[in-house]
């Protein structure tokens, strides 16, 4: 219930004066003119510093997650790798990131092995405290963190949708983690033709 009711209020939050800067339509929701998700500098897994400007002529998606978590991340994972085999040729035109919501337990080393596990094109990208502070802010993210148990253990709440920046670097889409391949395929296809 926790977990419904943070994605019921992030998905208000965006939703707040959304409008779109074109009549395109897409099947996931235009986030269009937001100013959500303006830049972003983070080191990847292997330590290299990813930009969004780095990417001009690429779609970006990105979203957010962590290697504990025992649903919604791997299978946004899967759909994604699922995705870039059905756009074909067109996937060299998409950069795929996961940005760790726990780099306590998120270190280079594991996202290394996590993330390229699902598509080897796919980059874990692991902030410092302080640059997921500035990321949770600039993507207007809700992350929860809960109580350890008596292990150790702790799981993370957090938003669950991905981001998509189309190939002029402007954020266009918030993309709900309940979305299908077709319909991911469909939207991609469609920023990739009208940028």
């Amino acid at each position: 219930m926790k977990r419904r009711n943070l994605i019921v209020l992030s998905a208000a939050m965006l939703l707040t004066g959304c409008t779109s800067s074109n009549d395109i339509s897409f099947k996931a929701t235009d986030i269009t003119g937001t100013g959500i998700g303006t830049d972003f500098e983070v080191n990847d897994h292997q330590g290299i510093l990813r930009r969004k400007a780095d990417y001009n002529g690429k779609a970006i998606v990105m979203f957010f997650g962590f290697t504990n978590c025992p649903d919604v991340c791997p299978t946004t994972l899967s759909t994604l790798s699922q995705v870039m085999q059905q756009m074909g040729a067109d996937s060299k035109k998409i950069q795929v990131f996961m940005v760790t919501v726990d780099p306590d337990r998120d270190t280079p080393e594991l996202m290394s092995k996590y993330v390229p596990a699902f598509d080897n094109r796919f980059i874990g990208l692991v902030p410092t405290k302080q640059q997921l502070d500035e990321l949770i802010k600039k993507f207007r993210l809700v992350v929860q963190y809960d109580k350890k148990n008596s292990a150790g253990f702790y799981t993370v709440m957090h938003t669950t949708a991905a981001y998509v920046f189309d190939a002029r670097g402007r954020i266009r889409l918030h993309v709900s983690h309940e979305t299908g391949v077709d319909d991911w395929v469909s939207d991609l296809r469609t920023l990739l033709t009208t940028v």
